[in-house]
């Protein structure tokens, strides 16, 4: 089933109050008071609807599986959680939630009966809430219904932006708060801190384990000093560039042939690396004395469910499969397979041990005002590049559909994007009708 963007946002919506609604009940029950669960000040928490959507999308060829259905719904369940609670520490250096005293728990964000109640849950939603609510959504009269998914677009933008500058700034050293307040006009700046406090005493009443200072601040004078975002803006066009040689040196070696492994128009990058590195980074840089076989548990596992949302989206949104692991043994879907599971383990612990500290000190020594302007180039240059690739799929898809267009982009994609350059840039892309027929090349990401 193919869902329109209103349906996907109206699905975020009624799952994020449904999981809004039984938190906050829970969380009353508990304390014997109101409480607000949600990260967000509205009735939602969208860490359900996220997942609740990515469930219903990733896992639909599943439905007639129950068993890979429910371990599904179960692993990317505790990947959003797990995901979730890192990044919302790497805010303010504290944990939101804290499973450590239940048993069977792993780093004290997720534990294993939650994740078997998540399983069920998205069970019940991929085979049976996502049909009814969408029929539900219909019976809204068009316009009326268009006018209220744009005024939730809007709402859920505003409201996430401050709740995420609350969260930014909760516990934030007083220095910093007063660069920040005066950084802004005094009638703005009294409003915003309004708002922003108003946002933080709810979280800290909420989350009481949010309430400890946040520590980790760029320091002055440094380019991309700690985890910043100018260091994961490089860390993400240097693992494109790495994915994309360890590719086509793996190709060459195995298959004997040179042959593109990009995953953009312009350039060796390869995106499915790349924000791989990135959020390895984000959620392990600072698990890197913990255990290898620690780092490797994670990388298995959150790896391997990367690797498959991966496969879902881009043939959801690009018509085309990018890789096929039907002939390989224990694989899923042909999505993803044990043994490259096991490789994003390896992955793991070689980058966050070996690698990141090295790539982590050249970086740092770039100096910082070159630093800011090459940062903003590069940003720039991927998201046009991004946008042009992900434009070019999407004509490319059309055209073998037989699909013609009068449209002056379509024209100029049709030019300078045919199919003889788009089959040399993605020469394993098939269609999904395409999947299982002999080829003579290993896959590509």
């Amino acid at each position: 089933m193919h869902y329109t963007f209103s349906e996907i946002i109206w699905l975020i919506l009624i799952y994020s109050f449904l999981g809004w609604f039984v938190e906050t009940i829970v969380g009353t029950i508990r304390k014997k008071k109101f409480v607000n669960r949600g990260f967000s000040s509205g009735p939602f928490c969208f860490i359900y609807g996220t997942a609740a959507v990515i469930m219903i999308i990733a896992l639909e060829d599943l439905e007639r599986r129950p068993v890979f259905l429910f371990l599904g719904c179960m692993a990317i369940a505790t990947m959003i959680e797990w995901f979730a609670g890192k990044i919302l520490e790497r805010l303010n250096q504290q944990k939101w939630w804290d499973y450590s005293r239940k048993r069977w728990n792993f780093d004290g964000y997720i534990c294993l009966q939650y994740s078997l109640l998540w399983g069920a849950l998205g069970v019940l939603a991929v085979r049976y809430g996502d049909s009814d609510f969408t029929a539900l959504f219909h019976l809204i009269p068009q316009p009326f219904g268009d006018l209220l998914i744009g005024g939730a677009v809007i709402g859920i933008v505003v409201d996430m932006s401050v709740s995420s500058a609350a969260a930014l700034h909760i516990g934030k050293p007083a220095k910093a708060a007063v660069r920040w307040n005066r950084s802004v006009a005094v009638v703005t700046r009294r409003f915003t801190h309004f708002i922003v406090n108003h946002v933080e005493r709810r979280m800290e009443r909420a989350y009481p384990l949010i309430q400890e200072a946040r520590k980790d601040i760029e320091k002055e004078g440094h380019f991309a000093e700690g985890c910043c975002f100018y260091k994961i803006v490089w860390l993400f066009v240097i693992g494109s560039f790495m994915g994309d040689i360890v590719e086509t040196i793996f190709c060459r070696i195995t298959a004997g042939v040179w042959m593109s492994r990009s995953s953009l128009v312009w350039g060796p990058f390869s995106i499915v690396w790349g924000l791989a590195i990135a959020a390895a980074t984000i959620l392990l840089h600072k698990d890197r004395d913990k255990p290898d076989r620690y780092l490797f548990f994670v990388g298995t596992f959150w790896g391997g469910a990367y690797e498959y949302l991966c496969s879902v989206f881009s043939e959801l949104f690009f018509g085309r499969v990018f890789w096929d692991y039907t002939g390989i043994p224990f694989n899923l879907g042909g999505r993803i397979n044990l043994l490259y599971c096991f490789f994003w383990g390896i992955a793991a612990v070689v980058w966050i041990k070996v690698l990141y500290p090295c790539v982590s000190g050249w970086i740092e020594k770039i100096p910082r005002i070159t630093g800011h302007i090459l940062t903003w180039c590069l940003i720039v240059f991927m998201s046009v590049n991004m946008l042009v690739s992900a434009a070019a799929l999407v004509r490319y898809n059309h055209r073998t559909a037989g699909e013609r267009s009068d449209h002056v982009i379509d024209q100029l994609l049709d030019t300078y994007f045919d199919d003889a350059r788009m089959e040399r840039i993605y020469p394993n892309a098939k269609t999904k009708e395409e999947v299982g027929t002999p080829k003579e090349i290993p896959v590509s990401r």
